[in-house]
């Protein structure tokens, strides 16, 4: 039989694996797609990382504070602990950039839909939207590059004692 934190952890670390591996994915194919300046491409990679993030961000997004405070429990963890407080908060600072990209991420998707029904070039504002897209997206990236490194090491922060 597993033991439960075992399988906890297990939860939690894939989880974490889906988050970064999903993102670094949708920015991957998300930025070829905008270099080929291809509305036809453009619109259909952007549906699809829609949907990616839909399926696999959507879960890994709720599943890792659940995870994280049913493993911070079996484990006898004080929620309190400086790099777990670190970790959460970054984790809200991650999410308080992912809502708007998923917003964004739908309107370039329209506006490429548009321009290759229309045969026309990409207007301006996906250009500007794009943009804000890279600058929303790269400190979500980092951040949870740094949430992963703080489930790692642990380091002991003292915030609040």
């Amino acid at each position: 039989m597993i033991e439960l934190d075992l399988l906890l952890r297990w939860l939690h670390v894939i989880g974490a694996c889906v988050l970064f591996g999903t993102g670094a994915g949708i920015a991957f194919f998300m930025l070829m797609a905008v270099r080929s300046r291809i509305p036809a491409v453009i619109a259909q990679v952007a549906a699809w990382v829609v949907i990616a993030d839909l399926i696999f961000t959507t879960t890994a997004v709720i599943a890792q504070p659940v995870t994280g405070i049913l493993l911070a429990h079996e484990l006898g963890w004080d929620l309190t602990e400086g790099w777990l407080l670190l970790s959460i908060a970054l984790y809200a600072f991650t999410g308080a950039f992912w809502l708007p990209v998923v917003w964004i991420q739908l309107r370039l998707r329209d506006l490429a839909r548009a321009a290759a029904a229309q045969d026309a070039p990409l207007p301006q504002a996906f250009d500007r939207l794009y943009r804000i897209w890279v600058l929303c997206g790269a400190p979500a990236f980092f951040a949870v590059l740094a949430i992963i490194w703080l489930m790692l090491a642990r380091p002991d922060i003292p915030l609040l004692k």
